[in-house]
């Protein structure tokens, strides 16, 4: 769908460069009546992308995939402004590649017509048709603005839907780009299109579309199905989490530490399957923090150069403030700080790898999702413990077992209450997209975006039931007298 986004007259955004703290670009988003509008118009179109052959489909995003890559520089480039980190803003870019070509090759063997017959009435026969949903909305987060904003596209994409994306306003920059790669395929322009904004933007998009897909915070996420509910459409929610990590006495300490670090530090924590809380057997709880910390502060901060060091800044500053405060209310309540823990500035805001020790379940730090590269430390005494530790608390998004073997990781695995286990690695949810896994307690809504169903949930089951006998007739209905013995 063509629009430009220069004409908008909604709400004005000034954005902040999350390296510099400085505000150096805006934009005005759509508003009410203007996102309507566009909705009107990818759904009048969506018809006809739906009326085409699957295989019509995947050609047309092959084109688009080639546009990407085409424009990779551009794309990459501001991602990278936007974000503050390059090495992962390129990943992004890859991801999205592989998720179409993942996607293209799967959908042919899925969403096939069914047909059967009535076990009671055996002249009732029955077919099925999926009918996609007309227009999906599709609400993104800042963290990873683009693969968040195309992991439900695609496969709506794919199964015949229009689609209207709203990335976060605190990270707009990679859009203009994006745009470019989607209007030099006309086919798809006529369906896709995507325009950052804030919650304004949000909440028309939701009274506008007939399915909405929502990445973000639980706050946030509750609003969005409110909306929803009154809109009286379904809601697919992938929300937070407050990931634990146990570690027993059979595994490796030195092959720990090195997961340990990597799972909650990657993007500077700022993931949703980040590790926020790490349970450890108390037989190995000081040789595990000892090495913890040697490789905590060995990292480095990518400042001043974003194509050098490790830890990215902050991408919402207002992210850095939350987490100055949860540190500062656990070393109130007595944990203590061994190795980072203070915000640096330079222009904007780093925290080196935080690894606190001496924290109990009631420390905000533990009971809240922390989304900073902070490695909270907590001995246990038993198994049963370790498992009731990570169970408490409002989220289930995932968690990580580390074992001397699979076999003993995966029987605690079984008994934790999250999404996705990781076992002998942590945060593997991130990579693995073919194993379908729904989130537990506060932590998501609605069916996977990962395995088969993250490309059928964009369909709607019609049946179609077929009399091949003779039909009932109301004579064959009329009231008779009761049988006797």
């Amino acid at each position: 769908m063509s629009a430009d986004a220069n004409s908008f007259s909604g709400e004005l955004f000034a954005v902040r460069n999350p390296r510099t703290g400085v505000a150096d670009c805006e934009f005005i988003a759509a508003s009410a009546a203007e996102t309507a509008a566009i909705a009107r118009s990818l759904r009048s179109a969506q018809p006809a992308w739906a009326a085409q052959e699957l295989a019509q489909r995947i050609a047309v995003m092959q084109r688009w995939r080639a546009q990407l890559t085409a424009r990779q520089h551009d794309i990459v480039t501001a991602l990278a402004t936007d974000t503050g980190r390059y090495t992962i803003a390129a990943g992004e870019l890859a991801s999205v590649l592989a998720a179409i070509d993942r996607w293209c090759a799967l959908v042919p063997d899925l969403a096939l017509e069914e047909e059967g017959h009535s076990s009671a009435i055996p002249a009732l026969t029955w077919r099925s048709q999926y009918v996609p949903y007309a227009l999906v909305g599709a609400i993104s987060p800042w963290n990873f603005p683009l693969v968040l904003s195309f992991i439900d596209a695609v496969p709506a994409l794919l199964a015949g839907c229009a689609v209207f994306i709203k990335p976060s306003e605190v990270t707009p920059r990679f859009c203009a780009p994006l745009r470019a790669a989607i209007e030099a395929v006309p086919e798809l322009a006529a369906v896709l299109c995507l325009f950052a904004g804030g919650r304004a933007t949000g909440e028309a998009l939701v009274e506008s579309v007939d399915a909405i897909c929502f990445t973000g915070s639980v706050r946030t996420g509750r609003l969005v199905a409110q909306n929803a509910a009154r809109a009286f459409i379904p809601a697919f929610l992938e929300l937070g989490g407050n990931d634990p990590l146990i570690i027993i006495a059979s595994a490796d300490v030195e092959r720990a530490a090195d997961i340990a670090l990597r799972a909650s530090c990657t993007a500077t924590g700022q993931a949703c399957q980040s590790i926020e809380r790490i349970y450890v057997d108390r037989a190995i709880f000081e040789p595990f923090v000892t090495r913890l910390v040697e490789r905590a502060r060995r990292v480095e901060l990518n400042w001043p150069d974003i194509h050098a060091g490790t830890l990215g800044p902050f991408i919402f500053a207002a992210q850095a403030d939350i987490v100055a405060a949860q540190l500062a209310d656990a070393v109130a309540k007595g944990a203590r700080i061994l190795t980072g823990g203070s915000l640096e500035e330079h222009g904007g805001k780093w925290l080196r790898p935080t690894v606190v020790v001496d924290v109990r379940q009631d420390m905000d730090l533990m009971k809240e999702e922390t989304f900073g590269p902070v490695m909270p430390v907590m001995p246990y005494d038993s198994i049963d413990s370790a498992i009731e530790f990570a169970n408490e608390g409002a989220y289930g998004l995932s968690a990580g077992v580390i074992a001397g073997t699979l076999q003993e990781a995966e029987q605690i695995a079984r008994r934790l209450d999250a999404g996705g286990i990781s076992l002998n690695d942590g945060s593997l949810t991130a990579f693995m997209h073919e194993a379908e896994k729904q989130s537990f307690k506060l932590s998501g809504l609605g069916a996977s975006r990962m395995g088969p169903t993250g490309y059928t949930r964009f369909f709607r089951r019609k049946v179609l039931i077929r009399q091949t006998g003779t039909p009932l007739t109301l004579d064959m209905l009329a009231e008779k007298a009761p049988l006797t013995r």
